[in-house]
């Protein structure tokens, strides 16, 4: 199958981090995923929420706040707070990105402290929403790092590296890592969310007005994980070039 840009259907678009674009956050990460680039930024308020200690919850919390710039889509897209209200699709994004995150990251181990993971979206062009979980992970590991380096903490909250990356079904091929404009055409949309050895966070598809095969679902699926292993693996050149590594423990 011959796609668009010329990739082969289980070849995931290039993959870029640029770091430290935002000084002032303990952690963060240009990603660029083809022309799909989000800026994750994590930051680390010496404080939980008030629910935590209402209801007497030990350590601490993550939470992640999503939103695509006006400027990120053609036509631009207005602002929320223009609206009034954040849209559903964005409340959607950032659950998953938080709860993808809490997955992999020991809250006990963070102390009383909250996590703000910010992505916001500077040109969208598909995944964003999986774009996002990869360029977060990578921050939010180098901002456990410096929670160590500053002895806040004896060990990086971060257990394991995340990323996602999506799929779908396009002329009975399934596909991984959707350009939008694939993601218009195709009749299965498909994003995971895997760690770095392989088990699943995530895993949401959904037949576009059709319905697929459990065979198709195993192809996307195969296809996923080796996009995320690829995402992985780029994820921890980046970190070995920092001299760091995230906490298997």
């Amino acid at each position: 199958m011959q796609r668009n840009d010329g990739r082969a259907p289980d070849e995931i678009r290039p993959l870029n981090f640029e770091l430290n674009v935002a000084p002032h956050a303990s952690g963060s990460v240009l990603v660029s995923m083809g022309k799909t680039r989000v800026i994750c930024a994590v930051t680390i308020e010496e404080a939980v929420p008030r629910w935590m200690k209402e209801q007497g919850v030990t350590g601490g919390w993550l939470t992640a706040e999503y939103s695509m710039l006006p400027y990120s889509t053609q036509p631009r897209k207005p602002r929320d707070t223009t609206k009034g209200r954040i849209d559903g699709r964005s409340v959607e994004i950032q659950r998953l990105i938080g709860r993808s995150l809490r997955a992999v990251t020991d809250l006990e181990k963070l102390g009383p402290r909250t996590i703000w993971v910010d992505c916001d979206v500077l040109q969208a062009d598909g995944g964003t929403r999986t774009t996002a979980i990869t360029g977060a992970s990578l921050a939010l590991a180098i901002a456990g790092r410096k929670l160590v380096r500053e002895k806040k903490i004896d060990a990086p909250p971060m257990q394991k590296l995340i990323a996602g990356v999506s799929a779908g079904i396009l002329d009975g091929q399934a596909i991984v890592d959707l350009i939008y404009e694939e993601d218009k055409l195709v009749t299965v949309d498909f994003n995971v969310v895997a760690t770095e050895d392989g088990e699943f966070v995530e895993v949401q598809s959904s037949g576009e007005e059709a319905t697929f095969a459990g065979s198709q679902l195993d192809e996307m699926l195969v296809l996923g994980r080796k996009g995320i292993a690829e995402s992985i693996a780029a994820q921890r050149a980046m970190l070995a070039r920092l001299m760091m590594t995230p906490s298997n423990s």
